[in-house]
């Protein structure tokens, strides 16, 4: 080379000192030029993930683990959902639709954690803040949602017990075989909080709204894959309602579901407690390809708008199927 530089190319470990054949898993210039010299096809190490073939024919399914939330809406926590901006995910509570979860693996597959894009035969492409706002409903602006999902502690007034907070925010407190760390169990809260006594005050409206909030944090927005338990980590927003509506829920749920997508990489990987039915919206809304007949209705937010959805009965998908099986 006119630099004086020498670049290896390890066909066998499919590397090159350039970075680009090991980056954009397609052959480099570089790597061509040994082919040549090899008389190699460089068309063998075109990675998998440009051939459409692979995206329709899907290595493993990935199954979703979202729970239900479980939890009557009484009418006088309403106003709380509406200051704390998540008004619109008790909406989807109600219209969530049953996942395709081979055309969402197949998408998944797709994912690189470097970039956090999917590498499409076509072109890079990813879930950005606006579709996210778009399909759930949530506004973009205000405060990051930050380091409640792990060090949750330090945000605890006077740093005391975080049971001692629970046990004020909400005058009890679940008895021992319902906690684990920092969980409680989902069916504690469903059968203590679920009906509002008569004529309620407004400080036990505030506690049943906490609750309420909490455990659609946990089961619509930002869930795990505990399945039976909620995590207490939401106690420093639900102790402010007022200010819960300043906080940016569209970032911190676009974030969470780069972090699931990042950890499904792992192959050893094939459960997601995430918003799999967003980036299924999403696939819907993007691809022209998978968009639903007869889902023309217009809604907000967006995923509500294939609520009903039946992916055994979709001809578009049994289509999609059939040629990935040829």
């Amino acid at each position: 080379m006119s630099s004086g530089r020498v670049l290896v190319v390890d066909l066998a470990w499919r590397r090159c000192d350039c970075g680009h054949f090991q980056v954009e898993r397609l052959p480099c210039r570089h790597v061509i030029m040994c082919c040549a010299n090899q008389r190699l096809d460089w068309q063998v190490y075109v990675s998998d993930v440009y051939k459409m073939s692979e995206i329709r024919k899907p290595h493993q399914y990935f199954t979703s683990m979202r729970r239900q939330h479980g939890m009557p809406l009484n009418d006088k926590i309403i106003p709380y959902l509406y200051m704390a901006g998540l008004a619109h995910l008790v909406i989807l509570n109600d219209h969530w639709f049953k996942l395709d979860e081979p055309m969402v693996s197949a998408f998944v597959e797709q994912w690189w954690p470097e970039t956090h894009t999917f590498h499409m035969p076509f072109e890079e492409c990813t879930i950005t803040l606006q579709d996210v706002a778009y399909h759930l409903g949530l506004s973009i602006d205000g405060h990051y949602v930050s380091r409640c999902l792990t060090d949750f502690q330090q945000f605890i007034d006077g740093r005391r017990p975080a049971w001692d907070w629970l046990q004020e925010l909400l005058s009890m407190l679940p008895s021992a075989d319902c906690i684990d760390k920092f969980t409680v169990k989902c069916t504690w809260m469903q059968e203590t909080f679920s009906h509002l006594p008569h004529n309620p005050n407004e400080e036990t409206i505030r506690r049943y709204a906490r609750v309420y909030i909490m455990m659609l944090l946990s089961t619509n927005l930002l869930g795990d894959k505990s399945g039976t338990h909620m995590h207490i980590r939401w106690l420093p927003y639900v102790a402010k309602l007022e200010d819960m509506g300043g906080y940016s829920w569209t970032s911190a749920a676009l974030s969470w579901l780069y972090r699931c997508l990042c950890r499904v990489a792992n192959r050893n990987v094939v459960k997601l407690a995430d918003l799999l039915q967003l980036l299924q919206s999403w696939i819907f809304w993007s691809f022209l390809g998978f968009r639903l007949d007869g889902f023309d209705a217009f809604h907000w937010p967006m995923v509500t708008r294939w609520s009903g959805y039946q992916p055994t009965l979709s001809k578009k998908g049994l289509e999609s199927r059939s040629g990935g099986s040829r």
